[in-house]
């Protein structure tokens, strides 16, 4: 009798339903009848501190992609992991690509996709450092191709339910613990919070200043807070991560006080907001 033959022993994931990757091609065939919808995360390879994988960005939102796929039939096709991180650079293992890369590799994808019939397609921008590219990036492909092109971010707006929200009283952004909730929510496995610190922020002098109205939403000093916030050391500003912070988290509180829970509900807000998008979009195009 023939001994079995031992398999990957590292392998552990399973197939899921429309996620581009695992599919086969009678399978996108069968899509197509009933779907030309896609949606693309665009992510990010970079620091997350030391209790975050630098892949965060990019695994999350797949994730949410994949989650939001099991409920209506939205194509999920990542393609590309890296993004526009120039900031992070000084911390190991963290990669950047340019603008102009990001942009060509999305517009190829859709290119592509649009060969085989799919005509409406969704831009998941998981990172910050995205948000100028994938909002370029929409409008191209309605500018220059057959298809429909909307940004993930604007498409939920009208969508999502406003809740009561606590008001803050630090900053508390980049691996801080809204982004780790959410993160022990997608990826439990990856989330190391024995090893999350305390970080001290170290900000220029002006942006100390703002940093109370900044906390408190005040639309003008967060807009600047955030133009000049977070920029690559080249630029002079003193604002990439290692000049305000060395755990790399751009806030105050340690990312331990972040929760499951809290990391359910933030997923559970987005993919009820963004179904209610696809099944609006579906209605006025049957219109």
């Amino acid at each position: 009798m023939a001994e079995a033959v031992q398999t990957n022993p590292l392998w552990r994931e399973n197939k899921v339903k429309n996620y581009l990757p695992h599919m086969t091609v009678p399978e996108v065939e069968s899509f197509l009848t009933r779907s030309d919808m896609v949606i693309i995360p665009i992510g990010a390879l970079e620091q997350h501190s030391s209790h975050l994988p630098i892949g965060t960005d990019f695994i999350n939102g797949k994730e949410l992609c994949k989650l939001i796929a099991q409920e209506r039939d939205i194509l999920v096709a990542p393609v590309l992991m890296a993004g526009q991180s120039p900031y992070h650079m000084a911390f190991a293992g963290s990669i950047t690509l340019s603008a102009e890369t990001i942009l060509k590799v999305h517009m190829e994808t859709v290119e592509s996709l649009i060969r085989h019939g799919f005509r409406r397609f969704v831009f998941m921008n998981s990172h910050g450092g995205n948000t100028a590219i994938t909002t370029f990036l929409v409008d191209q492909i309605n500018q220059k191709t057959s298809a429909v092109a909307v940004d993930y971010s604007v498409a939920i707006k009208p969508f999502l339910k406003v809740g009561k929200k606590e008001e803050a009283t630090a900053l508390d952004r980049h691996a801080g613990t809204g982004e780790t909730s959410n993160s022990m929510y997608l990826m439990p496995d990856l989330v190391q919070l024995d090893k999350a610190t305390t970080p001290t922020l170290t900000l220029p002098e002006h942006l100390t200043k703002m940093l109370p109205e900044v906390i408190k939403e005040e639309p003008t000093a967060k807009l600047l807070f955030l133009s000049e916030g977070l920029k690559a050391k080249d630029t002079g500003k003193k604002t990439s991560t290692k000049e305000m912070t060395t755990t790399g988290v751009w806030g105050t509180l340690n990312p331990n006080e972040a929760t499951t829970e809290r990391g359910a509900e933030n997923i559970k807000i987005e993919v009820e907001a963004f179904i209610g998008f696809i099944d609006k979009w579906n209605e006025l195009v049957k219109a």
